[in-house]
């Protein structure tokens, strides 16, 4: 099967999960900066929330390039991703709604988790149907920054429960690690 309606399904799917979180932000009843006070730790969920959803359509439409065709095994890696990024929205309002509150601030890093252990199945579902070409495999090699991110999350889901701007700071290590472009996957690109 062709790749096409794969990356427009979930171009779309990633374009509507952007919509749901910054519709959840509520706008101020009053006209002064002092209305903006109480919906910091929301708008501080939805700019680290979004920076993330970035970060997946990015990687997603690189590592797309190196895929010729899909097969089923990858169609369901892939509606498997999307799951985990489709939670994202509520995980991230019920973390700002409650002040990066112990509880939602592990449930956030709990989806962050399971968003980058789906994308790594992704990922070996299009190593596994490119094994002649092998482009992906050379591009992402022993995958430092996909191991480091799942432990990072690991450690910032315990350290949710003990310390929760722990947990936000590693959330936004692992943001700031990937926000900085691969090259891997753009070295693979036919010239």
């Amino acid at each position: 099967m062709q790749k096409n309606r794969l990356e427009a399904f979930s171009d779309g799917v990633l374009a509507i999960i952007i919509t749901i979180m910054v519709l959840e932000m509520k706008v101020p009843h009053e006209p002064t900066l002092a209305a903006l006070t109480p919906i910091w730790p929301v708008f501080v969920s939805y700019v680290l929330s979004f920076v993330f959803i970035g970060i997946y359509w990015n990687n997603h439409h690189h590592m797309m390039h190196l895929v010729h065709k899909v097969n089923g095994r990858i169609l369901w890696a892939n509606i498997h991703l999307l799951f985990w990024l489709s939670l994202v929205p509520f995980v991230s309002g019920w973390m700002g709604e409650n002040h990066f509150a112990k509880t939602p601030t592990g449930a956030y890093g709990v989806v962050l988790l399971m968003c980058g252990f789906a994308y790594w199945l992704l990922q070996r579902a299009i190593m596994a149907d490119q094994r002649e070409e092998g482009h992906l495999a050379r591009a992402i090699g022993r995958d430092l920054k996909g191991k480091f991110s799942l432990v990072t999350y690991v450690v910032a889901i315990g350290c949710s429960f003990w310390n929760e701007w722990v947990s936000i700071a590693l959330y936004a290590v692992v943001a700031a690690v990937w926000f900085i472009p691969d090259r891997r996957i753009e070295a693979q690109f036919p010239s």
